[in-house]
């Protein structure tokens, strides 16, 4: 009882933060400020005065680990394996398209701008594959600062902002078809609350061609996870230890629950009802998380990391929507 105790102050108070983030968001219009985002930052407004009860540290400590990776499992109910092969081998070879540009040219501007590479990894993994979630993943699996964490979210939130608003506007001066800009907002926009915001924003069809392809696109975190444990492992360990690294130890076994929640709504027999309850759940708790991040996180901190990132985190993006709009192209003339 007294162990419940130690967390329940901390645990309450990051439960409250995403209770009060998501009052906010359905105020807001289309979904453009995501629950989560908002709870990122109330959780940062909120630091000043928290951090001088250690009394919550526990509580936000547990929640910001263990409730994250709750979350991150749970939320495997909103795909199935059957998605992947209804987005089109089309949709997949685009991804690969788009995950090389934006790991590639997070290579180039970790070295030209000098970012420490945790940082500059969680830049590209946030445009390569889902926004804040693949940032909240892997951050804790690099053992990223929450403050590193906290700034690849808010990059990621500046930039969909734009794209929600600006992007159907630009796909209908190319005069991209529902198909054309389904694939590029779904490879292109990071968020899922944004690509189903600039999605729909087109035309139906549009907007559940870009979810479907964005949903796929959240099925790559769980390599790219295993990739980025085993490079942690390496540049955390000397070279004479890298070559006994332990892979039971680096492994991210919560992805493995995430995987079979995939494999359960696969059956089909999970009813729609049911997936809607355990997907808002799974929200709530990534917004749990990040207002713990948020209130071990100081806004100082986050402004302190300075400009450069956050120019990296644009060109990345920016790189990224020009590849996938011009490869979403080729790859529709190639079958017409």
């Amino acid at each position: 009882m007294s162990r419940v105790k130690k967390y329940i102050s901390g645990v309450m108070l990051s439960g409250g933060i995403a209770a009060m983030a998501y009052m906010i968001s359905l105020v807001l219009p289309a979904g453009i400020l995501g629950g989560t985002l908002i709870a990122l930052l109330l959780g940062m407004l909120l630091n000043p005065l928290v951090c001088r009860y250690e009394v919550l540290n526990p509580g936000i400590s547990w929640t910001s680990k263990k409730v994250l990776r709750a979350g991150i499992i749970i939320a495997g109910i909103t795909l199935s394996f059957p998605q992947v092969i209804k987005a089109g081998k089309y949709a997949l070879i685009l991804m690969l398209f788009t995950l090389v540009t934006a790991f590639g040219v997070g290579y180039v501007c970790k070295k030209v701008f000098k970012i420490n590479w945790k940082l500059a990894s969680l830049l590209s993994i946030s445009t390569a594959i889902c926004g804040g979630t693949a940032v909240a993943t892997l951050g804790p699996t690099i053992r990223a600062k929450n403050r590193d964490i906290a700034y690849a979210i808010s990059a990621t939130f500046i930039f969909d902002i734009i794209t929600v608003i600006a992007f159907p506007w630009i796909g209908r001066l190319l005069g991209l078809g529902d198909t054309g800009y389904g694939l590029w907002i779904g490879t292109a926009v990071n968020d899922t609350s944004s690509v189903v915001a600039a999605g729909y924003a087109f035309s139906d069809a549009a907007g559940l061609l870009a979810t479907i392809v964005k949903l796929t696109r959240t099925l790559f975190i769980v390599p790219v996870v295993l990739v980025f444990s085993w490079i942690y492992a390496k540049k955390e360990t000397d070279s004479q230890t890298a070559a006994k690294v332990n892979i039971r130890k680096i492994f991210p076994w919560f992805i493995l629950g995430f995987l079979v929640v995939v494999g359960i709504r696969s059956t089909g027999f999970v009813p729609d009802n049911i997936v809607a309850g355990i997907s808002f759940l799974s929200k709530f708790f990534m917004s749990m998380a990040l207002a713990a991040i948020g209130l071990n996180t100081s806004l100082k901190e986050v402004a302190g990391v300075g400009i450069k990132p956050m120019i990296a985190g644009i060109i990345i993006d920016t790189s990224v929507v020009f590849v996938s709009l011009f490869a979403q192209a080729g790859i529709l003339h190639f079958i017409k």
